[in-house]
């Protein structure tokens, strides 16, 4: 009997975790950390003009490192207005070597593409703008 309680007991070795208590913060992981820095990106991008990013769309700019400066979103803002008055639903605006896939009618980027080269393929647009 002394055997079998020996190999159901477990091993412990230094100082035994403690769970965390209710009230008591616990450490963020990894992908927690990057998605409160995708919640700040998005705040920002928001404060910064009249345009919303989706999530998607702020996960692109995070992963591609794409330059959303102010300078950068007032000429998206303005592509989006041109857009807006052209009628258009789904827009591509480029902007520099940027493409951005935008729901003009929303005013809501979809998608970001920070490496709008020869060879890439827009597709289920109404139109592009070219800023």
């Amino acid at each position: 009997m002394d055997q079998i309680n020996r190999l159901t007991r477990p091993i412990v070795t230094g100082t035994p975790a403690v769970a965390p208590q209710a009230g008591t913060p616990a450490t963020q992981s990894p992908q927690e950390g990057a998605n409160s820095f995708l919640n700040v990106l998005q705040r920002q991008l928001e404060e910064g003009s009249n345009i919303a990013f989706s999530k998607h769309a702020v996960s692109r700019v995070h992963e591609r490192q794409i330059d959303v400066s102010s300078q950068n979103l007032e000429r998206l803002d303005e592509g989006m207005k041109l857009a807006q008055e052209k009628g258009l639903r789904e827009a591509l605006i480029l902007i520099d070597e940027n493409a951005y896939i935008v729901n003009a009618a929303n005013g809501k980027v979809i998608t970001v593409d920070g490496e709008a080269n020869k060879g890439s393929v827009f597709t289920n647009i109404d139109g592009t703008v070219i800023i």
